[in-house]
């Protein structure tokens, strides 16, 4: 076995690294080691898909190498137009495997994309994700032409988002390769120089998940990205890419001008034609008043049915109180039945997984109750969120948190299991992580070494894919509200879970601004200031408290409560002034010296600094945070003076407000505010 290993991997380390490689997206899936079965699979799955990939007409292969736990899977891609350099391709795939192997050493899974091919890998089955590719972006990365299409700026966006959404759906259609090339010829103000533009998805895609992708990563393509002069977007799935140089072989497959690239305007509605002209007046109301009684008495009936309901409802619920201990009295919300992996627990059966609450199994107090290990007969381990009945978190933020977890499905959202409700008892039930929360690590001085900075980074990139899914691409939109280090769960392989959305808002596809409110929630230290002192949240609330994490993820310290801020209480004035003073290294968690990633760790400074600003205008958007950590090319802007820069040690006022920080960083707080 080890002989047949050596001399596979001496076959490809014989090959030269991919000279057209734009980048990569290391995956966080662990990592494997030297000579070990899981190498050696994947060095099988690399040959296998360099032959398969030339030799087959699409120039697309998927292929699985060894069994669990030591399974590969992966899939191969090389561009539409190459079909007369079969030769081509199979290097430039073994290229890739080079490519990833350099830079992201022992990984188990890892996406490289190439000027003319892309290669995926992983552990886990992503050959399955063909139909759930709008959800997600683990292998989503960019690249972009620094320089900027001259001309009028809102007509260059709309004339490349039109070409972009033409490309898509010639390529959607164009079955069974799923390929498309456009050209648009320059076009006075709305084009200023012509641009050539190629779509691709893997052709294992229906024509609407193809569609869905490439719509997908061009609405991540904003109002800044679009005047560049050239650039590309990809996920494993599907790619784009345009420049103002002909990239591609071949006559392009349309051709587009700018007057015709935005999205063809409504058809004017046919003039009416007045057909009643011969209807006579008094026969009007023959046709009219019968459909309207017809739905008014409808209406009535429904009313009544529906008081009648009510007060049926009402008299069951008291029925319920004065037994709770019958078995009617489970929550039996319509989610249950649509979602099959919900359950609602009888309450012995809770208390037997945890033998009874027993201190032995508890982890820790969270805002809310205490949570509890437990395990089912079965043998699958739970993690048990008890509700205090002096928490806050009522019927309603109970009911809350159920339904909305349960209908959210992300790798980087803990997973909801079912709930128990009986009498006084409210019981969430979830997922095991065994690694617990991250300020169980990176706020304590012995466990904090075992974050060395690439687990610290696939964490911050892995709330940030979290919370974009929560902002944009889940089927509800939600604002989290309470963002914060022990709301961050663990896995066994240390990836983050975003936990505990009892307070979380939601909203519907439409409406992703948020609103004001008269009671504020939320943690001291990752609350925005508008919102804290005006009660005005939003997405941009979340990011204030995203930026706050990647500072304390960074630094190792508490923002609240550090005695190492300078003159600041807290630290985010701390962090931009070093940041302005070209000292941001002084910040930098001393268990991560020496530092061998100085340049990803000053971007993630820069990037927590950008989502911290005062003003929630001025933060980035949380698909411009995935974007600016998934380049390291993406020029970032500088940042303005955070919130609470004012707020010095060095006046009474901040002092006492220091002194409060220190003692409620980690609180829960509901407050109501005059408006």
């Amino acid at each position: 076995m080890a002989g047949v290993l050596f001399i596979t991997l001496s076959f490809f380390l014989l090959l030269p690294f991919s000279a057209t490689a734009i980048g990569q997206k290391c995956g966080n899936a662990g990592n494997y080691t030297a000579n070990s079965t899981y190498q050696s699979n994947l060095a099988s799955l690399v040959a296998t898909l360099r032959n398969n990939t030339s030799s087959l007409p699409l120039l697309f292969a998927t292929a699985t190498a060894g069994r669990a736990p030591d399974a590969v899977y992966g899939l191969a891609l090389c561009r539409g137009d190459i079909t007369t350099n079969l030769t081509g391709c199979s290097t430039c795939i073994a290229g890739c495997f080079q490519y990833a192997r350099k830079m992201c050493p022992f990984d188990k899974a890892a996406s490289i994309y190439d000027d003319n091919c892309l290669f995926g890998f992983s552990n886990k089955n992503i050959l399955s994700q063909a139909n759930n590719i709008t959800q997600d972006m683990s292998t989503f990365f960019q690249y972009w032409n620094q320089q900027i299409i001259a001309g009028n700026a809102t007509l260059v966006t709309a004339a490349v988002h039109g070409m972009l959404t033409q490309t898509a759906q010639v390529a959607a259609t164009n079955k069974p390769r799923l390929f498309a090339t456009t050209v648009m010829d320059a076009s006075g103000n709305a084009m200023p120089t012509t641009l050539y533009s190629m779509a691709q998805c893997t052709p294992d895609l229906s024509a609407a998940d193809c569609q869905a992708c490439l719509q997908q990563i061009i609405g991540l393509v904003n109002a800044t990205l679009s005047v560049r002069l050239g650039g590309r977007v990809l996920l494993l799935r599907c790619n784009i890419r345009y420049e103002n140089i002909l990239f591609y072989d071949g006559a392009p497959m349309k051709r587009i001008t700018a007057s015709s690239s935005s999205p063809p305007a409504p058809s004017p509605l046919a003039p009416v034609t007045n057909k009643r002209a011969g209807i006579k007046p008094w026969a009007i109301p023959l046709f009219v008043v019968p459909p309207l009684a017809v739905v008014a008495l409808c209406f009535i009936f429904y009313c009544r049915w529906q008081r009648r309901r009510y007060r049926k409802g009402n008299r069951r619920l008291r029925q319920k109180r004065t037994n709770n201990l019958q078995e009617e009295d489970k929550l039996e919300w319509e989610m249950e039945a649509e979602l099959s992996e919900f359950s609602v627990f009888d309450f012995h059966q809770i208390l037997e997984a945890t033998d009874n609450f027993s201190e032995e199994n508890k982890l820790g107090e969270g805002g809310f109750g205490p949570v509890y290990k437990g395990q089912f007969l079965d043998g699958i381990e739970i993690a048990v969120k008890r509700l205090a009945s002096h928490s806050g978190q009522g019927f309603i933020e109970f009911k809350n948190e159920v339904e909305l977890i349960a209908k959210l499905q992300h790798t980087n959202l803990v997973r909801l299991l079912g709930c128990c409700s009986q009498g006084e008892e409210k019981i969430l039930v979830y997922e095991y992580l065994p690694n617990k929360s991250l300020d169980f690590f990176i706020f304590d001085e012995n466990r904090k070494s075992l974050l060395d900075w690439n687990k610290r980074l696939v964490i911050i990139q892995g709330i940030a894919e979290g919370l974009l899914y929560l902002h944009k691409h889940s089927r509800l939109r939600v604002i989290h509200r309470d963002l914060k280090p022990s709301n961050i769960l663990l896995d066994s392989e240390m990836n983050p879970k975003i936990s505990d959305f009892g307070l979380a808002k939601i909203f519907s596809t439409s409406n992703t601004e948020g609103s004001a409110t008269r009671r504020v929630v939320g943690t001291y230290g990752y609350m925005a200031p508008e919102y804290a002192s005006e009660g005005i949240f939003s997405i941009k609330s979340d990011v204030f408290s995203f930026g706050v994490l990647i500072l304390e993820i960074l630094s190792g310290k508490r923002n609240s409560g550090s005695n190492d801020c300078g003159d600041f209480i807290n630290i985010l004035g701390y962090a931009w002034q070093l940041y302005d003073e070209g000292r941001w290294s002084e910040l930098v968690d001393a268990s991560l010296q020496p530092m061998h990633h100085s340049a990803e760790m000053m971007r993630c400074m820069n990037i927590g600094l950008l989502c911290v600003q005062e003003i929630a205008a001025d933060r980035p958007t949380m698909i411009d945070v995935v974007a600016m950590l998934s380049s390291k090319t993406m020029i970032l802007a500088e940042p303005k003076h955070p919130a609470y820069f004012n707020v010095r040690v060095g006046n009474e006022e901040a002092s006492t407000t220091a002194t409060e920080s220190r003692s409620i960083n980690e609180m829960t707080i509901s407050v109501a505010i005059g408006r």
